[in-house]
């Protein structure tokens, strides 16, 4: 690879000249069209050992300046070659979207300006954008509050981890300066045994310790077992534990199956109880008119997680956490600093409201997404993908495969009528090592099972004909 040489008109290789910055704008813009027109010949899946990326890596050693061209060319070639590609039409995998092109734009936009999103007075544009979208997405889930408190995060177990923070805030006051060895017993909090296991790792990051997520049982149709939780909590309590939420889950991870959220609602407010809904995929259904009743109930969640890098097609990463509670919200994460600028008033400074301190502006991205699309717009994407879900479903009981989940999302788990998760992992291979389509293994509720999933706004019923096609050639 050439050593860089400086070109007449350039100041340095940080900022470079007009022409050279047009000239590598234009190549990435190239490489990005390129890889969109060819990526449906691309294998899904990569087949690269460890050790080829660490020897292809290994002539970057940094020492001297490369051409920037040639480094781009390189990076997209690694990228190509080295990633399951999830802009794949044939990817039905774990939420990981194709990115909206608005959603690409609004993140090149976030990158060049670089608006620094901790104090309010020093990004009042991304500040009040990033206000404004959550303002909708509060609206259209249901939550009561002009407009809602929340923020933008890395992630779904951001905002679940700020979903429990403000849990233990609210429900031990005391918590926030003595910690938990001020309160008189451990608390606790209950999730699905089919809830996404980052609940884990947020127990273990809180000073709670994992054994304090208590992993409810669900029922045949895999849904939170209301009434094991009921016994659950009065067992709890019996034995000197202090219960302090409830989590429903919109949308689980391996089956797509929404909680019931108007029960676990009524549970929490009877067991005063915070009631937190993690609906990191599933929530985008509420921008949908037809789906949004798949939702009822968590507008009288005290939390939501929602992530706009699944089912809204932003890039990594782009979640939400919204509440209700703004002044729950600012206890929290209360700090004051001598050596941040003072407070605007009418303003919130998102540093005092989140986990995060210094951060991007995620929500340009989504604001920019949203406006060229619309409600309406992104309404038809979700519902169009939620209908070729039921269609996916159709074709495999058709070739003689068993439908193991019942949900309105496009999830779909299925298995033959006998069959192991060796079995399973031995078809999932087989597939997958055609290149054409990308799924999953996984298992439910200790049921072993094929799982694929419609994520991008670019499959087709052509997309279907291919994977039903490559799993009845992988099974014979």
């Amino acid at each position: 690879m050439k050593r860089a040489t400086a070109e007449a008109g350039e100041r340095n290789v940080f900022e470079l000249g007009t022409e050279a910055r047009r000239r590598l704008f234009a190549q990435v813009i190239d490489l990005i069209e390129e890889h969109n027109a060819g990526v449906r010949d691309l294998p899904a899946t990569p087949d690269v050992a460890p050790e080829t990326v660490r020897r292809h890596l290994e002539r970057y050693d940094f020492a001297d300046a490369l051409e920037p061209g040639q480094v781009l060319d390189d990076a997209a070639a690694m990228l190509r070659d080295w990633i399951v590609h999830t802009t794949h039409p044939g990817y039905f995998g774990l939420f990981n979207p194709n990115p909206a092109v608005m959603g690409v734009l609004g993140d090149l936009l976030t990158a060049a300006f670089n608006p620094q999103l901790a104090a309010w007075s020093h990004a009042p544009a991304a500040a009040e954008i990033e206000r404004h979208v959550l303002g909708f997405l509060g609206r259209r889930l249901g939550l009561p509050g002009e407009p809602v408190a929340g923020h933008f995060t890395s992630g779904g177990a951001e905002a679940n981890l700020t979903g429990v923070l403000l849990a233990l805030t609210r429900a031990y006051p005391r918590i926030g300066e003595d910690g938990i060895a001020a309160l008189p017993g451990h608390p606790v909090f209950y999730a699905s045994a089919e809830s996404h296991l980052a609940w884990l790792k947020i127990a273990h990051m809180c000073g709670l310790g994992r054994r304090a997520v208590r992993l409810v049982p669900v029922t045949n149709d895999l849904r939170m077992d209301t009434r094991a939780l009921t016994a659950l909590i009065a067992a709890d309590r019996e034995q000197g534990l202090l219960p302090f939420l409830v989590v429903g889950t919109a949308g689980t991870t391996s089956a797509g199956v929404i909680d019931p959220l108007v029960d676990l609602a009524d549970i929490a407010a009877a067991e005063r109880l915070r009631f937190h809904v993690d609906a990191a995929w599933a929530g985008a259904a509420a921008l949908s008119d037809r789906l949004r009743p798949v939702l009822d109930g968590i507008e009288r969640a005290d939390s939501v997680t929602l992530d706009a890098h699944k089912w809204l097609s932003m890039p990594m990463g782009a979640g939400t956490f919204l509440t209700p509670d703004a002044e729950g919200l600012l206890e929290t994460f209360r700090i004051s600093t001598a050596y941040m600028p003072a407070e605007i008033p009418g303003a919130v400074d998102p540093y005092a409201a989140s986990a995060q301190w210094s951060r991007r502006a995620i929500g340009l991205k989504l604001f920019v997404a949203l406006a060229a699309a619309g409600r309406t717009g992104y309404a038809q994407m979700i519902e169009h993908q939620a209908g070729l879900g039921d269609e996916l479903r159709r074709r495999l009981l058709d070739t003689g495969w068993r439908i193991l989940n019942d949900t309105p999302l496009p999830v779909v788990c299925f298995s033959e009528p006998t069959s192991d998760a060796a079995r399973l992992r031995t078809i999932c291979d087989r597939v997958l090592s055609t290149g054409r389509a990308w799924i999953s293994v996984t298992t439910i509720a200790g049921t072993p099972a094929l799982r694929a999933c419609v994520t991008n706004f670019a499959t087709t019923e052509a997309d279907l004909d291919t994977l039903v096609a490559e799993l009845d050639l992988a099974r014979s």
